[in-house]
């Protein structure tokens, strides 16, 4: 009994530790982004950092409106075009899947989450980029658009990277649907309701809290995607003018420029981090709320 017992305590302890490692990591990356950014704000300014439309570091001019609304742009897009994908396909892999295609399904999607960025991004340097190009000159042509661009391009960008949170939404959402009780679906059934209605109404309801959760994890690997987006978003740190114009992210313009920095021009990219860092929090912060508030409801 003592020997159980000391086991009992030793392992609280390991994993006492291991907590704390997690939170202490978490803080010495807060510390570290807000002790070297902060001041780089107030020397810029704060209203002239985030509302500037202008990035010329030669000139000490800061300004990283152009890329906040760049990340915006990307990440909605990579939104709407892998969220509805990514909770269908979920749906269809926990309600609908045969058994004998479920295994490669299941596996095929688990290889997508492997995939190193650097490939995807040259998948879509390789694929998406000329067929984007292909595709602005046969707008131009129609006389829907008055530029067809060179591919790389916000609208680029937004295909892949929605492709890429498709493994996150997909794996979290099926979890979620599993959980439901089978007797929701089951009494759904027996008052009457179709399948199809019996799992959008009654079992995706149930499972809303996970849906959400991968929803949040995919826009945080969207928007704090750098590799791929820098291969095929253009990288011009410009205002975005445009669905088939290239866009330059926060995470971008701090890898891009990095290498090189010194002094003010390192700490503006440092206070970049903190805006990058903000904006996940506040995304975070307020899907808690929503899901705070739905639960009391």
């Amino acid at each position: 009994m003592k020997s159980k017992a000391w086991n009992e305590k030793f392992m609280q302890g390991v994993f006492f530790i291991a907590a704390c490692a997690s939170v202490l990591a978490v803080a010495l990356i807060c510390v570290f982004l807000f002790a070297n950014g902060v001041p780089a704000i107030k020397e810029i300014g704060f209203v002239k950092f985030l509302t500037g439309e202008m990035w010329k570091p030669n000139n000490d001019i800061y300004g990283i409106l152009p890329m906040i609304v760049g990340s915006i742009y990307v990440t909605a897009g990579a939104i709407i075009v892998g969220v509805p994908i990514g909770i269908l396909t979920s749906v269809f892999m926990a309600m609908y899947c045969p058994k004998k295609i479920y295994k490669p399904l299941k596996a095929a999607t688990e290889l997508l989450a492997g995939i190193p960025s650097v490939v995807y991004g040259f998948f879509g340097l390789v694929v998406l980029v000329p067929w984007m190009r292909d595709l602005g000159r046969t707008l131009k042509e129609l006389g829907l658009t008055k530029s067809s661009g060179n591919g790389s391009s916000i609208l680029t960008a937004s295909v892949l990277l929605g492709m890429m949170i498709l493994p996150t939404i997909i794996g979290v959402t099926e979890s979620a649907i599993r959980s439901v009780p089978q007797h929701y679906y089951e009494g759904a059934l027996a008052l009457g309701a179709t399948h199809e209605r019996s799992i959008f109404r009654v079992i995706m309801p149930a499972a809303k809290s996970g849906v959400i959760a991968g929803i949040v994890l995919g826009v945080g690997r969207a928007i704090g995607e750098t590799m791929a987006v820098i291969m095929v978003a253009g990288n011009q740190a410009r205002m975005p003018a445009g669905l088939l114009k290239g866009v330059r992210t926060l995470t971008a313009n701090i890898v891009i420029e990095m290498g090189y920095a010194t002094d003010l021009h390192r700490e503006a990219l440092i206070a970049t981090g903190v805006v990058l860092f903000v904006f996940i929090l506040i995304i975070n912060f307020s899907v808690a709320l929503l899901n705070g508030r739905s639960s009391r409801e």
